[in-house]
Order: structure tokens, then C-alpha cells, then sequence
């Protein structure tokens, strides 16, 4: 592992906040019923991932390009899981914007909003050959995908995905 900025992490965080802060005026209908009932523990490895992953994409070199040696096939599908996660912004921003929409799956990936970035962070922690990105990762991943995965479950049982 190699200290040193990383193009390749601000190009990454660049394509996980930008759709976030335009997520923020277009929130699903009935979001917020949701989100006073999230575990707290859920949200506080979420939280501690972000800040763990926002950091360590950034600070090593590791994950910027080299020569190409085949190891980069981990990045191209990491980048690629990053276009499909813009793809899944797009459809959200088009849609009437429900909870259904919000938690919509796509190419049969369940909450791509929430797994469709963690997979990409994985894959990219695997390039750069970079455990302590993986195991940000790995907190990152537990809290935000288990997050989503429990607002979906309420949302299914009190009909909020009927939209």
C-alpha cells in the first residue's frame, strides 16, 4: 500500500455523491416514516464506513491506473458497477420518484441504491490490493446495505411499495 492521492478514489466519490446530493431535494414519498426507525447500530457502521472509505479512496495510490497487467479487469468492473449505479440514479430521477422506485433492483441486483456502490468500493479494494479499504468496505457494506434492506422489508409490509 502506497500513500498518495488517488484520481481514480476522487473520481469514484465524485460519482457516489453527486446523485446523493440530488437525492436530497428528491427523496422518496414517506421516506422520513422510515428513517426514524433505522437501527442505530446499522447506522453507526454506516457512518464510520463512509467517513473510513470517503478517506482511504483518497489517500493511497494504489487504486489509480497502471500499466496493464490484467489485475485492471477489477477496476474496469468496479467502474462499471459505478456506471450502473449513475444508470439506477438516472431511472430514480425519471420515475414519480415512490419508495418502490427508490428500492427498485436492476440487472436483478437487489437495493441497488445502497449495493450497487459498496460492490464497486469491494472490487475496487481487490485492484488496489488495499485490505484496510476492504474492511472499511465491509462496514460500510453491513450498515448501509442493512439499512436499506430493512426500510424495503417495513416499506413491503405496511404496502409502501405498492407506488
Amino acid at each position: 500500500m502506497h500513500f498518495g492521492f488517488s484520481y481514480v478514489g476522487l473520481i469514484f466519490l465524485i460519482m457516489l455523491m453527486v446523485p446523493n446530493i440530488i437525492w436530497t431535494k428528491n427523496q422518496p414519498v414517506d421516506y422520513e416514516k422510515y428513517v426514524v426507525n433505522e437501527n442505530k447500530y446499522l447506522l453507526l457502521l454506516e457512518r464510520i464506513g463512509e467517513v473510513l472509505v470517503s478517506c482511504i479512496v483518497l489517500i493511497f495510490s494504489d487504486f489509480n491506473i497502471k500499466s496493464w497487467s490484467g489485475w485492471e479487469w477489477w477496476l474496469v468492473g468496479a467502474f462499471s458497477l459505478m456506471i450502473l449505479y449513475e444508470i439506477y440514479w438516472a431511472r430514480y430521477f425519471l420515475s414519480k420518484r415512490t419508495m418502490k422506485d427508490f428500492y427498485s433492483s436492476i440487472l436483478g441486483i437487489p437495493v441497488a441504491g445502497a449495493t450497487l456502490p459498496v460492490a464497486a468500493y469491494a472490487l475496487l479494494a481487490v485492484y488496489g490490493k488495499n485490505i484496510i479499504l476492504g474492511i472499511a468496505v465491509i462496514i460500510l457494506g453491513v450498515g448501509h446495505i442493512g439499512i436499506h434492506l430493512m426500510h424495503k422489508k417495513e416499506a413491503e409490509h405496511d404496502g409502501g411499495l405498492n407506488g
